[in-house]
């Protein structure tokens, strides 16, 4: 029992590496951030399929051409504005302009742009209500500040699903600078 409890706190704690980037202006509770050109690995399904993040995960946990296991990283975007689903992993930094080829099905390695956007935070596992919350205010004070929107918001989680204390979610948008 001692072991279940000590792995248990371990794994608690655990901290991972995070996607770097700069904070360059704030408007109130927002934060724009400038983040440079970073590797991901992303699979787009369904609603109803919702299989993305096991792909992700055997894709980081081996299942790619080098046969390698790949460090998790925060955060996890995810994309529910169209008919599908986007989940991405970030990679690792030390693979800036290369990564093993996935080798599972719908899987797709790319280099994502730098570029400037906007984040705001929120806590507590996310849901549909806090992230159309969330979205609408973040929207709603770009317009105020007369900051150009250039894509759709989507979701960032930092925490894993048993984290039940300080989670982090945000909403991000890219805008122009």
């Amino acid at each position: 029992m001692q072991t279940i409890v000590i792995s248990l706190f371990l794994a608690l704690m655990q901290s991972y590496e995070s996607q770097a980037y700069e904070v360059v202006a704030t408007i109130n509770s927002i934060e724009i951030r400038y983040y440079p050109p970073a590797m991901k690995v992303r699979v787009e399904s369904s609603k109803t399929e919702n299989n993305s993040f096991n792909a992700l995960f055997r894709y980081i946990s081996g299942n790619n051409s080098a046969g390698e296991k790949i460090a998790m990283t925060t955060p996890v975007y995810m994309d529910k504005n169209g008919p599908s689903e986007v989940m991405e992993f970030v990679l690792p930094a030390k693979y800036d302009s290369i990564a093993p080829e996935p080798k599972g099905k719908g899987v797709a390695v790319y280099q994502a742009k730098a570029g400037y956007f906007a984040a705001i935070r929120y806590s507590g596992y996310s849901n549909e209500s806090k992230e159309k919350t969330h979205k609408e205010l973040l929207l709603t004070a770009l317009k105020q500040a007369d900051k150009e929107i250039l894509g759709s918001p989507v979701v960032l989680s930092y925490d894993a699903p048993y984290k039940f204390y300080n989670r982090r979610n945000e909403i991000l948008v890219e805008v122009k600078n």
